[in-house]
């Protein structure tokens, strides 16, 4: 899953980052009010984690402005401020959860974790569409409750896909939720990856795929 990390202090913003890192998240960092709503404007990520104390800066007008621009990704916002009204103030600006500093990054990520779920409409670690069940703690897919051997890349745009079941994503969205605008290749290798992904459904669904092309304009995974 992409987040982004809006951290003014790179120092904190690479150990938090390496700590996201193994816990299966890609990072990306914005160290500034400015940098991270033009990486907003032209990304697309799953979740964003906000520090409410930027240098010279609120973390407030980074959501509010992100908000504006009708990001509705969630945001978990960051902040060593145990003052209830600030709590209330960013949960009234558009935050879906708060988190205290210090914090330890088990529960950082369990947040994130749960309000990716919650927004894409799943309760459970683990999304089920018929036969088909990933666990997006372990990363890992089950086919008839037999692994399902896929790549990295490839699990990851299935699971961007079963995460918004139902509606269309771009190619640029997937590229854009896969790779997040490091070393990003063109957007024809979206397509293989969708193909070798039904390739491997289809073989064990006696030919059917949940992956539906939606001409012009991208892909859909339905039940």
């Amino acid at each position: 899953m992409r987040l982004l990390l809006v951290e003014d202090d790179r120092l904190m913003a690479q150990m938090t980052s390496a700590l996201l890192a193994k816990k299966n998240f890609k990072v990306t960092l914005a160290h500034s009010k400015d940098d991270a709503i033009d990486i907003l404007r032209n990304y697309q990520f799953d979740a964003v984690v906000l520090d409410l104390r930027l240098k010279n800066e609120c973390g407030l007008d980074v959501l509010s402005e992100a908000r504006a621009m009708r990001v509705t990704c969630p945001f978990v916002v960051l902040s060593g401020d145990l003052d209830t009204d600030r709590k209330v103030a960013a949960l009234h600006a558009g935050a879906d959860d708060y988190v205290t500093k210090p914090f330890k990054v088990e529960e950082l990520a369990a947040r994130i974790l749960g309000i990716i779920r919650r927004a894409n409409g799943h309760i459970s670690t683990c999304l089920e569409h018929g036969p088909l069940k990933l666990n997006l703690e372990a990363k890992t897919a089950e086919l008839a409750g037999k692994p399902l051997t896929l790549t990295r890349k490839e699990y990851q745009v299935l699971e961007a896909l079963m995460l918004r079941a139902g509606r269309i994503l771009s190619k640029d969205m997937i590229l854009s939720l896969i790779y997040g605008g490091i070393d990003e290749p063109n957007t024809k290798i979206i397509d293989v990856f969708i193909c070798k992904l039904r390739k491997k459904l289809s073989d064990a669904l006696n030919g059917f795929t949940p992956i539906q092309t939606v001409y012009g304009v991208g892909y859909s995974f339905r039940a």
